[in-house]
């Protein structure tokens, strides 16, 4: 079974092979959505500051009955933390609303803070202090791995020159009709996992005819059809559900393969342009202090 799989990490540590996603589960909500993906046989949770569910994810954890070591965590610094004061306060406030006495992964939720995300600049100074907070977390064992996500080649770049530790995971919007090869490829070649999140293309990607025509080919859903694809890339897919028989069929990918041709014919698939009610990307805008410290909890959610 697939959730039983792992994938190696450059750092010696394994990490499952899929992950549940839990952006824009929020509340009793989330918690509810974690105990049912641990149920299903999901051991790999993965939340970020900025989705504003970290204390119910960690809610979840706890009460879903599997110890702690039988489990992979994945939390995400928030990407407007580019000072190492506020990326160490950062770090302590993901760890206590969590409260599961560590994490397995961080990751810098991306190179740019949300409200200047792709605009130019790269924050190389900003992404250097955060990674050194994140290292110096790593050291103290408060987190296992660490990483980056978001990151374009460049950025990755930054961090390979400076850093002590190498990032062992990017993640990534990566689907079928939206596959970012040149960031896969050069992650890949630097030993770095690519981590495809929303790999069903937040879910537009479901009423595509061609899409639905090749899934009747393989007897499977759409939905498999895009997480088998993202397994093939040799990238980890992070499909989010709240609903435990989506999460079920999400998983049962093991009894096809999809042939060379195939993914060639969904690698260059058109773009999609329109996510419909997946449009609105969720970033967040964090209060930093003049010294260079965060407001606990105070972020409002950005159109």
């Amino acid at each position: 079974m697939i959730l039983n799989e792992t994938f190696p990490l450059a750092d010696g540590t394994s990490i499952p092979k899929i992950g549940f996603g839990t952006w824009l589960i929020n509340g009793a909500a989330a918690t509810q959505a974690v105990m049912d993906a641990i149920a299903a046989g999901y051991r790999h949770i993965d939340t970020a500051w900025a989705y504003g569910n970290e204390k119910e994810v960690g809610e979840g954890i706890r009460r879903s009955g599997v110890p702690r070591e039988e489990l992979y965590v994945t939390t995400k610094l928030h990407a407007d933390f580019k000072t190492y004061e506020a990326a160490k306060q950062g770090i302590e406030e993901s760890l206590a609303r969590l409260n599961i006495g560590y994490v397995d992964l961080m990751l810098i939720h991306a190179p740019q803070p949300w409200n200047k995300f792709r605009e130019g600049d790269h924050y190389q100074e900003g992404n250097l202090a955060a990674w050194k907070a994140l290292e110096e977390a790593q050291q103290a064992g408060k987190i296992r791995s660490i990483g980056v996500a978001n990151f374009e080649p460049e950025d990755l770049e930054n961090i390979l020159k400076h850093c002590t530790v190498k990032p062992v995971v990017n993640q990534v919007l990566c689907h079928i009709s939206n596959t970012p090869q040149k960031v896969i490829e050069y992650s890949q070649k630097h030993g770095i996992l690519v981590e495809a999140y929303s790999p069903i293309g937040h879910g537009a990607v479901l009423q595509n005819p061609e899409l639905q025509a090749m899934a009747k080919k393989y007897g499977v859903s759409v939905a498999q059809l895009c997480i088998r694809y993202c397994l093939q890339l040799g990238t980890l897919p992070l499909p989010k559900t709240a609903n435990p028989a989506h999460m079920k069929n999400n998983a049962d990918v093991d009894g096809f393969v999809i042939t060379d041709a195939d993914m060639e014919t969904l690698k260059t698939m058109p773009t999609i342009q329109n996510y419909g009610e997946g449009a609105g990307f969720p970033v967040f805008s964090g209060k930093i202090n003049d010294d260079g410290t965060l407001t606990s909890r105070d972020f409002v959610k950005r159109d």
